[in-house]
């Protein structure tokens, strides 16, 4: 995964609707991001054949009644995610424990900025 800021927008899947998008920032195994609402801690490998899978925590730091976070308890939410990429962009699953209930997502990233 090369170092950088990178564009996400992501959709759950199972049937289910929601999506969102943010900024989130891949750099030597660190995840750093967020959105309007919500942000992003975590770290990653890269594995063979341009994969990588990671775990993040995601968590609110920004209440509002007109929008609806996927992942919008006050409480940190583990997600753990896999992946593959290549030099501009990346497709990223994931499934986040919320409460008792799995939401399984897919996410896709666009390379914006050198993480150097």
């Amino acid at each position: 995964m090369k170092n950088g800021l990178y564009s996400i927008h992501v959709t759950l899947q199972d049937g289910r609707s929601g999506k969102g998008s943010g900024v989130v920032m891949f750099r030597d195994g660190k995840i750093l991001g967020g959105d309007a609402y919500l942000f992003y801690i975590g770290s990653y490998t890269v594995k063979p054949g341009n994969t990588f899978k990671g775990e993040v925590l995601i968590q609110r730091h920004t209440s509002s009644p007109d929008a609806n976070p996927l992942f919008g308890g006050p409480s940190p939410v583990g997600v753990g995610v896999s992946g593959t990429f290549d030099d501009t962009s990346a497709v990223m699953d994931g499934t986040a424990l919320v409460g008792k209930a799995s939401q399984i997502f897919r996410a896709t990233l666009r390379f914006l900025a050198d993480g150097e």
